[in-house]
């Protein structure tokens, strides 16, 4: 008798994953920025206002049945901007510091893998198709969208300014990356290294993007870059293929 196909209500891992993934979290930054400091809001009401959408498209993403590019990627897009908000309240307005912020956030983030592995036995994201576990997805990916500001932000602002911040975590996901292929280390750490890395790679792309150019940066404003690169992720999620990742059930089902 054949069993039920379990399917992963996650994109499968590719290519395109990954160039969606740095340019909703390039998005993060910028669009975080434009309702905390365009708009003058500030950090603690864009993180109410993000973290809300963000809980609320959890729940969508959690009722829903089956993989939904749209709601996926809509979802990870809140999660980085949250992510923008929070830190940047987190380190400025506490004032704890980026140094503070990245190791605080960085015990956040091996905290919620690890009680993950230990209720599931598993961090793969092929397995993201309960309840429970998408509820300790997200939780990580939030995590790990707020280090990776904080730790952008930190770097860049330590000496090698925001290209320079972005050409240092570029070559750290390329050698991830090159890892990968080489069969160097676990696939399911490195991938979430790599997803890490893409964070603070879109926090310093979207700070150069919009930052004075006295600051180092190309003075585009916010708003207007936001509006560019969340026309980028949009064109990317159409044309780009979208499936869902496979289930380690789905294999012994076919």
């Amino acid at each position: 008798m054949m069993k039920a196909i379990v399917e992963s209500k996650v994109p499968e891992v590719t290519l395109g994953f990954w160039l969606i993934k740095i340019l909703a979290t390039t998005f993060g930054e910028t669009g975080g920025d434009t309702v905390s400091m365009t708009m003058d809001l500030g950090y603690l009401v864009g993180t109410a206002i993000f973290l809300t959408l963000l809980v609320l498209l959890v729940i969508a993403q959690m009722a829903a049945k089956k993989f939904h590019p749209a709601l996926y990627w809509a979802t990870i897009v809140a999660s980085t901007t949250a992510g923008t908000t929070m830190a940047d309240f987190a380190t400025r307005s506490i004032g704890i510091g980026y140094p503070g912020g990245s190791l605080l956030l960085l015990a956040c983030v091996i905290a919620s893998l690890a009680l993950w592995y230990r209720a599931e036995g598993s961090i793969s994201v092929n397995t993201v198709s309960t309840p429970r576990v998408e509820a300790f997805y997200w939780l990580t990916i939030t995590f790990s969208q707020t280090l990776g500001t904080a730790l952008g932000d930190w770097v860049a602002d330590s000496g090698p300014g925001y290209d320079g911040g972005a050409l240092i975590f570029g070559a750290a996901l390329a050698l991830v990356a090159l890892a990968y292929y080489l069969k160097r280390g676990s696939h399911v750490l490195l991938f979430w290294l790599a997803f890490i890395l893409t964070r603070p790679l879109g926090a310093t792309i979207g700070d150069y993007l919009d930052k004075p150019i006295e600051s180092g940066g190309l003075d585009i404003s916010r708003p207007l870059a936001s509006l560019i690169i969340g026309g980028l992720v949009i064109l990317l999620i159409m044309v780009l293929p979208q499936r869902a990742g496979q289930h380690p059930g789905q294999a012994a089902a076919e």
